[in-house]
């Protein structure tokens, strides 16, 4: 599918590209940075290292009733709870109409149902309108290559706990070389209550922070580890991978992986 396909499709205006190679095809917000990337020959499969480890979250919350979403890009995350997770209810904020034409035209998201909605706005508005209403709340919005300051502010990760109902996991992702990572980080942790974990993604390119609304500041290891296995045989994604790199990179015992500070 060429650029100046989805140009014409989309208005002369746009900045959002779509690319192919190699039987990948991806999503470029001005720039070539990727934003997202589906394999033709696997659509409903998760391409991009960082979506896969910010689906970890169900090592902490395996069976969510509804998972909202503040940044759609391709809607490859979206697409596979809608098809995989038929449980689950997924909502998504996205507040380019053009990402959202491109989503569905090149990279099968479905239009609204039952189980999925999209949400033509601003994700700075949707979370703090919107308190208790989700199980997992995904934030993945970029501006120039860089998050979001809008939505990193200490304001707004307290607005994303109040979002979450009791148990919920918040799943930030940052690019590496974000330049206020330190900054964001410790915002989170202050809105959290320092429960927050880290998990570096495969290749070097993001990092995914989690945060817990309450709940014990200990997991217990074996139970972790048995909940991997079952969901790498159900979604055939290395939760295996994501729990071992949660305990390298983040506080351990014997026995449990602790989430953020004992207090």
């Amino acid at each position: 599918m060429s650029v100046r396909r989805l140009k014409r499709a989309l208005g002369p205006r746009t900045s959002v590209e779509v690319s192919e190679h190699r039987g990948v095809r991806t999503l470029h917000l001005g720039g070539e940075a990727i934003q997202s990337a589906m394999r033709l020959s696997a659509p409903d499969q998760l391409e991009l290292a960082y979506t896969r480890a910010m689906m970890a979250a169900l090592l902490f919350l395996p069976e969510p009733r509804d998972v909202l979403m503040i940044g759609l890009g391709g809607g490859s995350i979206a697409r596979f709870v809608h098809t995989h997770m038929p449980d689950t209810r997924v909502t998504a904020v996205e507040i380019n109409e053009q990402v959202v034409a491109a989503a569905r035209s090149f990279f099968g998201l479905p239009y609204d149902d039952e189980r999925l909605k999209v949400h033509i706005g601003d994700g700075g508005e949707y979370v703090p309108a919107h308190r208790n209403a989700c199980d997992i709340l995904m934030l993945d919005a970029f501006e120039d290559g860089c998050s979001v300051p809008e939505l990193a502010t200490l304001a707004y990760y307290k607005a994303c706990r109040a979002c979450l109902r009791a148990g919920g996991v918040l799943a930030v992702n940052f690019i590496r070389d974000e330049p206020r990572f330190e900054t964001y980080l410790e915002r989170i942790e202050r809105a959290f209550d320092d429960k927050v974990l880290l998990l570096p993604c495969e290749g070097g390119v993001n990092n995914i922070v989690f945060a817990f609304k309450d709940g014990p500041v200990r997991l217990g290891i074996d139970t972790l580890k048995r909940r991997a296995r079952a969901l790498k045989r159900r979604y055939r994604l290395p939760f295996d991978a994501f729990l071992s790199d949660l305990l390298y990179y983040n506080g351990t015992t014997a026995n449990y992986l602790r989430i953020g500070l004992e207090r």
